[in-house]
């Protein structure tokens, strides 16, 4: 029988007060809560230190505090990736973000999703739908990424969009919902 983590991140419905993941849960809350309490001035190998133990591998991201997210092992980061302040990624599904990718200040991105039906998202059972984000885009203050959206190398989201569908590389795209305002 698969775990419930197993099924969580194969994007099936899965039991989110599992032990298991509500101590991964817990840990990455702590490092979140370490990176956010460092001073301005700490070093930055202390800095890299929380950062990477928090993703679960060696990066060069820089994460603007405070920054918040469910796991962060679920994460998967390029180079060059810079967080602004107030970020926020619900990582129950996978998240894959590539090379050059600048978010502004208080960006969420939610791959959780619940049962539509009431009675059954009474019972506890969620899901989530992976999220992935090319190379070189910028997502603009505010905006936030629905589950399972993929945004294309070279995109810009503009500021306060709500993106639920998939935006191709290249362009300027806008809005809530966001659409395509035109190609770069």
């Amino acid at each position: 029988m698969r775990t419930e983590k197993e099924k969580m991140l194969a994007e099936e419905p899965y039991n989110s007060l599992d032990p298991q993941l509500v101590e991964e849960r817990l840990r990455a809350r702590e490092l979140c809560q370490q990176l956010n309490a460092l001073s301005p001035r700490a070093p930055e190998a202390q800095r890299q230190e929380l950062v990477s133990s928090l993703f679960g591998a060696s990066t060069n991201a820089y994460v603007t505090p405070p920054f918040a997210c469910d796991y962060g092992t679920n994460i998967e980061l390029g180079n060059g990736v810079y967080f602004n302040f107030n970020c926020v990624v619900l990582d129950v599904a996978k998240v894959v973000i590539g090379n050059n990718v600048m978010f502004g200040p208080a960006v969420q991105i939610y791959t959780a999703t619940h049962p539509m039906d009431r009675v059954e998202r009474r019972s506890g059972v969620e899901s989530g739908k992976a999220i992935r984000i090319g190379n070189d885009v910028w997502i603009g203050g505010a905006a936030v990424i629905c589950p399972g959206v993929s945004i294309g190398d070279g995109a810009v989201i503009g500021a306060g969009s709500v993106v639920v569908r998939d935006i191709p590389a290249g362009v300027f795209a806008a809005g809530n919902p966001c659409k395509v305002i035109r190609s770069l």
